[in-house]
């Protein structure tokens, strides 16, 4: 398994470790349901930098790009990132990422763990002429800051007002005596920031984050509560709730294909799927009687089968289990209720209209 600049830190405090996309990753240090409620309270501190970073330069950097996302890079101006999926020509989503504008002709594309070589390969194959792709991801170390304390905390350590520092902008700037890019990103839903810095940097920058945060709840924060936290938020995570065979309009993630933009991959199919409407759509649901839903479990109402769970899980901030699941289009209404069937157990849900928390 691949290691990251963390490892040793994260067995030396005693985290229990698991093999995530290739990588080994900490699944939690004292318990998930103690680290989540951290991050909703005062802040946890992950270990991101199993994502991979892609930078993609040159003359026609801006054109490629704007073929290959299915948002609109025209949203973009330097210090500004925008989340978009990318698609294959069928539409269907290859992975869902940020794009950081580092300069005219300068990209930063952070991508899924699992999908680095993939994308890689992909961009690269669609790349117009005086136009670069470079896998960085060996030379990012990345952590989250997250959570309602962590702008006091950061604050401690860095050299920049963060109050200037807007949802979705980033800013080259130094933390801890280190040059890094701080962004106001993140997965959880919180207030929070993440941080892409040097992996020789990494050993120092945890410690005097754990130490500035010492006295504002800080917790280091494993994959479990990463994974409770952005479902009550209602983030899909690729491999479960997005893959090459869904795609962004089922997915609930209408807002990131800009049609009118001009052509790009897999806009005629995206097209034609809005105009045809989705057969069937990804939704929040609630437990409503006793049981977890996992990913896989089946989804039934008046006896018919109506879809399956993508993800499931206990929402330590409801205290009850939560899920998602592609449900066909005429369930998908807020209070509807359904069974959820998992060998010769049923499970009572009910449809969510949004985020749970």
């Amino acid at each position: 398994m691949k290691k990251t600049p963390f490892n040793q830190i994260h067995k030396d405090m005693g985290a229990k470790m698991t093999d995530f996309g290739g990588w080994e990753m900490p699944v939690e240090y004292t318990s998930i349901i103690e680290e989540h409620n951290a991050v909703r309270n005062q802040c946890g501190l992950f270990d991101v930098s199993h994502m991979g970073q892609i930078l993609v330069s040159g003359e026609n950097a801006a054109k490629s790009l704007q073929k290959i996302i299915t948002n609109d890079l025209q949203k973009l101006e330097p210090g500004k990132i925008i989340y978009t999926p990318i698609c294959n020509f069928d539409g269907g989503i290859i992975d869902d990422l940020l794009v950081y504008y580092l300069d005219r002709e300068e990209y930063l594309l952070v991508v899924n763990a699992s999908n680095i070589e993939k994308d890689f390969n992909w961009i690269k194959k669609q790349l117009l002429e005086k136009t670069q792709a470079e896998n960085l991801s060996d030379e990012y170390a990345m952590l989250a800051l997250q959570g309602p304390q962590s702008k006091k905390i950061l604050t401690q350590l860095t050299d920049i007002d963060l109050n200037t520092l807007d949802y979705y902008r980033f800013r080259r700037a130094k933390a801890a005596g280190i040059k890094m890019i701080i962004s106001r990103t993140g997965y959880t839903g919180e207030l929070g920031y993440e941080l892409y810095f040097k992996p020789e940097a990494s050993e120092k920058i945890w410690k005097e984050l754990m130490e500035a945060g010492s006295d504002f709840g800080l917790k280091a924060c494993g994959l479990g509560s990463r994974d409770t936290l952005r479902l009550e938020k209602i983030y899909p995570l690729y491999g479960n709730d997005i893959d090459e065979s869904t795609n962004p309009y089922e997915a609930g993630l209408s807002w990131t294909v800009a049609l009118n933009k001009g052509d790009f991959i897999g806009r005629n199919k995206l097209k034609e799927i809005k105009e045809n409407c989705c057969q069937r759509k990804l939704v929040p649901f609630k437990i409503t009687g006793r049981g977890i839903a996992r990913r896989g479990y089946e989804v039934y109402a008046g006896g018919e089968k109506i879809g399956k769970v993508t993800s499931g899980s206990y929402s330590p901030s409801l205290e009850q289990g939560i899920g998602l699941a592609y449900l066909k289009r005429e369930y998908e209404e807020a209070g509807t209720e359904v069974r959820i069937r998992f060998r010769n157990r049923e499970i009572s849900a009910e449809v969510e209209a949004g985020a749970f928390v």
